[in-house]
């Protein structure tokens, strides 16, 4: 399965939605995308997992690299995620509690 990536304004914030897998082979697609953003002066990023089918550790760097980058420049990057099986993920890693979790993208876009 391949990765889908596509981005929207939403107020302050750049929402990049996320579909398929984020593995070892499509993960540096995600990453080129939020360094993309970041260097564009976006640094106020929600992204969208809830069309996410698998997510590895490779994915996980990815994200915690972008969540780098942004706060680099006082910026925020937030998550969307309702599905047990990748929250077990970040649970597991200790990652829920480095990042902000939300259950859908209008709670992620109304806390800022």
């Amino acid at each position: 399965m391949d990765l889908s990536l596509e981005t929207r304004e939403v107020g302050n914030r750049t929402v990049v939605a996320v579909g398929g897998e984020i593995d070892v082979y499509t993960a540096p697609k995600l990453r080129d995308t939020i360094s993309d953003l970041v260097a564009s002066g976006h640094y106020h990023l929600v992204v969208d997992m809830r069309g996410v089918e698998f997510l590895d550790s490779t994915g996980l760097g990815v994200l915690v690299g972008g969540l780098k980058k942004v706060r680099a420049h006082d910026g925020s990057l937030e998550l969307v995620c309702h599905q047990d099986r990748l929250l077990k993920i970040f649970r597991i890693t200790g990652l829920a509690k480095v990042f902000v979790i939300h259950d859908d993208a209008d709670q992620a876009l109304s806390a800022g």
